[in-house]
């Protein structure tokens, strides 16, 4: 691809991204009245960092993938290394352009003596993977998007593929590919229960979502993070993933709740992310001098 696409796909992306920031604003004045943070009481807010520090404890699980995906490839690292080097550079994914986190990685990596090669190459099968795995989450919201869809038929289409790409993983490419499309697709799923506590804590009483709706809501978040990742130029999503959210769950819930919790999910992946990066920091062993001679 050229630069100049490149660059006409980095300025749609941004545009993009400040059209959902703009949708999401427009929805939070409207709802101006209902949506006060002052209004949630303290287990309320207790309930939010609890979940900020469990949306944090799941990046281990991208971590891990990522050092299975080397282990692929055949660079073996220790995990705490692995949950250093991602970790550490992971919170980069906030500056504009969405790129400068792989950026990080990459050098990190190349420091510690990680072929540069076989980084990038690590790092174009771990966006590969995310995407298949947040792709298999369209089954089980088939009955959102074509009703008449029997929720049990969509669940058992998403348990058969989501095997069967495991599956053709390890038979086809080897074991650790397998194992981290896995933990893409834990971190995803659990991603998305995030959320979905997250919107059952601040929607009124009696209004919560029906629980036939429950798994809807998970894979609508998974889809929305899966849009926000592919749009270039929108740091870590921003604006694209809320939007696609609202406009996927609005007509199901109660939107002043929903709009809400968009809102409030956004404070919890950044405080997660942030609690992640601090952690792999404290942690941070050094990593094996590798053999040879100065």
């Amino acid at each position: 691809m050229s630069q100049r696409w490149k660059r006409a796909l980095h300025w749609a992306g941004s545009i993009l991204a400040l059209a959902g920031v703009a949708f999401v604003a427009q929805r939070l004045w409207s709802y101006g009245a209902d949506i006060r943070p002052g209004r949630l009481g303290t287990a309320q807010w207790a309930g939010i960092a609890v979940l900020s520090a469990v949306y944090g404890a799941s990046n281990l699980f991208l971590a891990l993938a990522w050092r299975h995906l080397l282990t692929g490839f055949g660079q073996r690292r220790p995990m705490a290394w692995a949950v250093r080097v991602f970790g550490i550079s992971q919170i980069a994914k906030y500056l504009p352009g969405n790129i400068f986190h792989l950026a990080g990685r990459q050098a990190m990596g190349m420091a510690d003596g990680v072929p540069g090669w076989l980084l990038a190459r690590s790092m174009a099968w771990e966006l590969g993977l995310l995407v298949l795995a947040g792709c298999l989450f369209l089954f089980p919201l088939l009955p959102l998007l074509r009703p008449g869809i029997p929720a049990a038929a969509a669940a058992a289409a998403f348990i058969l593929s989501a095997s069967a790409c495991l599956l053709l993983l390890w038979r086809l490419v080897n074991r650790d590919m397998a194992l981290a499309m896995a933990w893409h697709g834990v971190f995803l799923f659990a991603s998305g229960l995030i959320f979905l506590a997250t919107y059952l804590l601040v929607a009124p009483s009696g209004s919560a979502a029906p629980m036939a709706l429950l798994p809807l809501m998970v894979a609508a978040y998974v889809i929305a993070w899966l849009a926000g990742l592919l749009t270039p130029g929108a740091p870590a999503g921003v604006g694209v993933r809320e939007m696609v959210m609202i406009l996927l769950m609005a007509p199901l819930v109660p939107e002043a709740a929903l709009v809400f919790a968009v809102l409030l999910s956004r404070v919890v992946t950044v405080c997660g992310d942030t609690l992640f990066y601090l952690a792999a920091h404290l942690k941070a062993t050094p990593p094996a001098e590798p053999g040879g001679c100065d």
